[in-house]
């Protein structure tokens, strides 16, 4: 800066002094805003939601000190045997060819150890080298020889990872490899096993959207894995499984569509009544390849994802694993990291001895993050919106059943105290400092305090934040929620929402309201006095999440109804249609054709118009047209030779598609400014 700018910047700071003029430092922080909707429900915290790997080669699942300490973070699902071990154990001897089994970690061993931690089982059944006698066994001797009431049995593990798609790290001694040997086998299991036991739950494996080898069609099978899995074994199973590990800390924005797209996949499949079958996310870790697994920046990830599939409906997540052992040994943030995937640690050293691990049974950072997980949202309350309006900060909230409110807040910053303020929609909170629990980069607990207010608090750099809120009077004689609503009659523009009426409180019902989530904030878009809405003005090709609320006749409210989402079709007939189709996938790009009919007045020169629904996808090429991409918007303009469509004429143009997220498909398409049917 010149030295005369420099005298005319200190007269003003000066002339500012002597005003008692504040001035503004370079070390101030715009404070973080955040919604939080108390009248935007989500999913409900399920009784199994918070879970983690056991594994037959630690030494030391059996331990007490295993099973206590689980317990005080507050796991309440645990999966045995063991990843891709699974597929190599046979229960009744105990034994994994192949595999090391350690002493002391027999099946029998593991329920003792589950019923010490006070949660419930998840049993992996051999698929790659058992059989559905050996299953059907298993549950034999847990649930009716020793009683245990194991409810949840998967049928292997990773099994498209047995070579039908090129990678083969899962065992199958199946001469055929294909999704279609899998789904036979599926009913098979279960089959035999609910021969046994017909309450239990069975669960088929899935590939993850946008994780490879989700979307590809291998040589010789009738569509993808997930396509051929659940077509052929869907009426035999109860809940799917997903494993997730993304490899990064910023993924989370990918969970609403990645569970989403798995629900899709389950009602084109399974038909009417495919709402009772339940996503399991039996594998997660943030798997980062840069470190972080056992410091803080992987513990604020893991609590992040976490919240956010349990918030979409996911009944259990499961970290990977108990104990892992020392792998990548970086520096992050302050801290060592031992680049190991357990929440113990195994006090295991490098080869060379350099490097070892903390004493045994250590908690990494990620245990804090599930142990805060288990503090925030506790089983039977009810995830609502919640919101903020900078990157660095990220906020989940769950209503209690007492009518208490939890804010779960997550500041990624590193090096920066974030302050936060926050406003509430549907909920008044309680005068007075409310009970704030911490975790902070390097510490090892959870601290609780009473501090800040319900409307402002400061988050340390690299922290986990729960803010317990009492309201401010308890409700006394509002309505009940009404039922879980449903859809019927979606067209382009409207759709009928209907659901079961709530029951009265003190006062007589006497309307309801329709809100669609926008974000974290409601809108109302609609109202009647019965249990049955047509809701019109809606966008083509929109995907909308709505809560109904009933209002009494003094003006009190209910609380909101569980969520219902769907989305717009496009109009029924118009002057175009446009069909979609994927010629090939590799499960980050496809090879897509599009196929536009002009059903009016002949056309002479044509501009076909979309976006790419999400920020991860992208126009990769494009021929037999003119394409350009601006942003999401995608401008597609005919060619010299493919201009003119005569009424019912057709053309076929093709591109390729790019997408590091799950990969939902364009859906409305304009021809000359006119939205064409998609069919």
């Amino acid at each position: 800066m010149p030295r005369t700018l420099l005298r005319a910047a200190s007269a003003v700071l000066l002339t500012l002094a002597a005003l008692n003029v504040p001035t503004a430092h370079a070390d101030e922080v715009t404070p973080v805003e955040v919604t939080v909707n108390a009248r935007a429900a989500l999913a409900p915290v399920p009784e199994t939601g918070i879970g983690t790997n056991h594994a037959i080669w630690d030494t030391h699942l059996g331990a007490d000190e295993s099973a206590d300490l689980l317990k005080d973070a507050g796991m309440k699902l645990l999966r045995y045997p063991g990843g891709s071990y699974s597929d190599i154990y046979h229960w009744a001897d105990h034994t994994a060819p192949g595999g090391y089994v350690a002493p002391n970690t027999d099946f029998d061993t593991f329920m003792r150890g589950v019923r010490r931690t006070g949660g419930q089982p998840m049993v992996t059944a051999n698929y790659g080298t058992g059989t559905a006698e050996e299953a059907a066994a298993w549950v034999r001797h847990a649930n009716v020889t020793k009683g245990y009431g194991v409810k949840y049995w998967e049928i292997g593990n990773e099994n498209y990872g047995n070579g039908h798609y090129g990678s083969a790290w899962e065992a199958d001694d199946h001469a055929d490899k294909s999704p279609a040997e899998y789904a036979r086998h599926v009913v098979a299991y279960s089959d035999a096993m609910k021969a046994v036991d017909p309450t239990i739950k069975i669960g088929a494996v899935l590939t993850t959207p946008a994780n490879w080898p989700d979307g590809i069609v291998a040589d010789g099978d009738a569509g993808t894995w997930n396509d051929v899995v659940l077509a052929a074994a869907g009426s035999k199973i109860d809940f799917v499984i997903l494993h997730w590990y993304p490899g990064a800390f910023d993924k989370t924005s990918h969970v609403p569509d990645l569970i989403q797209l798995t629900r899709r996949q389950i009602a084109k499949h399974v038909g009417s009544g495919s709402e009772r079958i339940g996503i399991a996310m039996t594998e997660f870790n943030t798997g980062s390849s840069s470190g972080g697994t056992t410091t803080q920046p992987g513990a604020l990830a893991a609590a992040d994802a976490y919240a956010t599939l349990l918030a979409q409906g996911v009944f259990t997540v499961n970290w990977w694993n108990v104990r892992n052992g020392i792998g990548n040994v970086t520096q992050v943030e302050g801290h060592t990291d031992y680049g190991d995937f357990g929440l113990l640690s195994s006090g295991t050293c490098t080869s060379d001895g350099s490097v070892c691990e903390p004493q045994l049974n250590t908690p990494f950072a990620p245990y804090y993050a599930l142990q805060m997980v288990s503090r925030f949202a506790h089983p039977g309350d009810r995830f609502i919106r919640a919101a903020t309006d900078q990157a660095k900060v990220s906020a989940h909230a769950v209503r209690r059943s007492n009518g208490d409110l939890a804010v779960l807040l997550i500041n990624t910053s590193s090096d920066v105290s974030s302050p936060v303020t926050i406003g509430y929609s549907g909920f008044r909170p309680a005068s007075g400092a409310p009970t704030v629990l911490t975790h902070t980069n390097g510490a090892t607990s959870i601290t609780s305090s009473a501090t800040g207010s319900a409307t402002s608090q400061t988050l340390p750099p690299l922290s986990l934040t729960t803010i317990v809120l009492r309201p401010a009077a308890a409700p006394v004689g509002l309505p009940g929620a009404p039922g879980q609503p449903t859809v019927s009659d979606v067209a382009d523009k409207a759709a009928t929402i209907s659901w079961p009426a709530a029951s009265a409180g003190l006062r007589p019902i006497v309307k309801y309201e329709v809100h669609r989530q926008n974000g974290a904030v409601s809108e109302q878009i609609g109202e009647t006095t019965g249990t049955s809405l047509t809701v019109d003005n809606l966008k083509p090709g929109t995907p909308y999440t709505v809560n109904v609320i009933a209002r009494d006749s003094g003006g009190g409210v209910s609380s909101p109804s569980a969520p219902l989402t769907f989305t717009t079709g496009t109009p029924a007939s118009s002057s175009c249609s446009v069909r979609l189709t994927k010629q090939s996938d590799w499960a980050s790009g496809y090879v897509g054709a599009l196929d536009i009919t002009n059903h009016g007045a002949p056309v002479n020169g044509w501009t076909l118009n979309f976006s790419w629904p999400r920020t991860w996808q992208s126009l990769g090429s494009g021929w037999s047209a003119v394409w350009t991409q601006n942003g999401q918007d995608v401008k597609v303009v005919n060619e010299p030779g493919n201009g003119s469509l005569p009424t019912g004429a057709s053309t076929t143009i093709g591109f390729v598609g790019n997408y590091s997220g799950p990969n939902v498909l364009p859906a409305v398409f304009t021809l000359n400014g006119t939205v064409c049917t998609t069919r």
